[in-house]
């Protein structure tokens, strides 16, 4: 059975599960916390050895052939692009769609969410460099700091280097491997995800009071990913057929959505990228782990719309351009800090929006969206990996770094 239908086939049964258990039930949601938690575990669980021995041997090549640095000029290019383009047009299309103000309820702020801005930094140099392969796993970026000095290292003298890349290179593909198999059993595992999904979403279907941002917010990803990118696509030279794209990156699609973390889907990416496109590994790794840390618009843009309707809740008054030209820089620049937060992304973007915004009014403002914040999650980190995955795409088409397959062959 391909990998995609497993994950469908997980989904379903975990929605149906889902809507069939009582949404007020702390019982319920207590015990599905933990299990979301274990799953997603699971899912990550090889996510850094395959990262950063694959990294590793990706710069190393680039670095032989001549084209890292050209190869991650043209990455930071499309990344750039794609969030100006994502972002700001997720704002007109909130400005001028905008859905209903939200109930304003008197919330006493007890926690405060943030970027840690110098944390993001400082992490990505800790005093042992090992110690990066011994953390959580949850920050990349000083995974792939280390990977990245490991494979310019490795071009310091062949005669030297040369056992130490056939052993790295080794160790890719076989924690490719463990990580292809956690891939095959992610069917089962997406049934407890999307079990709590559907539990939190029928109980914020049931208040009907987040109607219109969830309507507006779905449709938003479902055009963009489905009509806006897919042209992008059949622009492209030479032509490619952008439905066999959208076909080949289903897996990682619904694994996204359902899980809303980054660092979970990406596995399930590489190997799609791998093994339904053939993208070889030098230019499949490279894009991927530059597009899960500094692209990451697609929750950037979740959490922009959600923060509109936030100040047209407070105000009855018309936001003004240049709050709306501030609001998508801002969004900008925030979705290049969130590396440190693959499973959270959207809501810490709205929360950095709320505090960061006016004279402070705003400050407890994204905790009126706490109980929606699984849901800009799921359309923040679907939009990322679908972007993650088109970009991968292009840029390897462009370099010549594909090795086409026929669809019948796609896993």
């Amino acid at each position: 059975m391909k990998v995609w239908v497993k994950l469908l086939i997980g989904s379903v049964l975990g929605v149906t599960i889902g809507f069939l258990l009582p949404s007020d039930s702390e019982t319920v949601a207590s015990v599905f916390r933990w299990l979301e938690r274990l799953a997603l575990n699971i899912g990550r669980y090889a996510v850094v050895p395959v990262l950063v021995f694959s990294f590793t041997i990706a710069v190393y090549e680039l670095r032989q052939e001549e084209q890292f640095w050209s190869m991650l000029l043209k990455n930071f290019i499309v990344i750039i692009a794609a969030s100006v383009f994502v972002i700001f047009m997720g704002i007109i299309v909130t400005v001028i769609f905008s859905p209903e103000r939200i109930p304003i309820e008197r919330i006493e702020q007890v926690e405060t969410l943030g970027l840690d801005a110098q944390a993001n930094i400082s992490e990505i140099f800790p005093p042992n460099m090992f110690s990066v392969l011994a953390g959580s796993g949850i920050y990349l970026l000083p995974v792939f700091a280390f990977a990245f000095f490991l494979g310019m290292g490795l071009n310091y003298h062949r005669n030297y280097s040369k056992p130490v890349i056939s052993l790295i290179d080794s160790l890719s593909r076989i924690f490719y491997h463990v990580a292809s198999f956690f891939s095959e059993i992610l069917g089962f595992i997406l049934i407890v995800l999307s079990a709590y999904w559907a539990v939190r979403f029928h109980g914020i279907i049931e208040a009907k009071v987040y109607k219109d941002l969830i309507i507006m917010l779905g449709v938003f990803s479902v055009v963009l990913c489905f009509g806006i990118l897919p042209l992008f696509l059949y622009l492209l030279k030479p032509k490619v057929n952008p439905w066999r794209v959208l076909y080949g990156f289903s897996g990682p699609a619904i694994s996204a959505f359902f899980s809303g973390d980054i660092n979970f889907t990406l596995p399930v990416l590489q190997r799609h990228s791998k093994e339904n496109f053939g993208i070889r590994r030098r230019s499949g790794t490279l894009s991927l782990a530059l597009f899960s840390t500094f692209c990451r618009c697609g929750s950037a843009v979740a959490a922009a719309a959600a923060f509109i309707v936030i100040i047209k809740s407070y105000s009855y008054l018309t936001i003004a351009p240049s709050d709306i030209l501030s609001i998508g820089l801002r969004a900008f620049l925030i979705s290049f800090l969130l590396a440190r937060h693959p499973g959270e992304g959207a809501y810490i973007a709205l929360a950095a929006l709320c505090l960061g915004y006016g004279d402070g009014e705003y400050r407890a403002g994204y905790l009126i969206l706490k109980p929606l914040a699984f849901y800009l999650v799921a359309v923040g980190a679907f939009i990322d990996i679908m972007l993650a995955s088109f970009g991968s795409y292009v840029i390897a088409k462009i370099e010549g770094f594909t090795d086409e397959k026929s669809i019948d062959k796609f896993i």
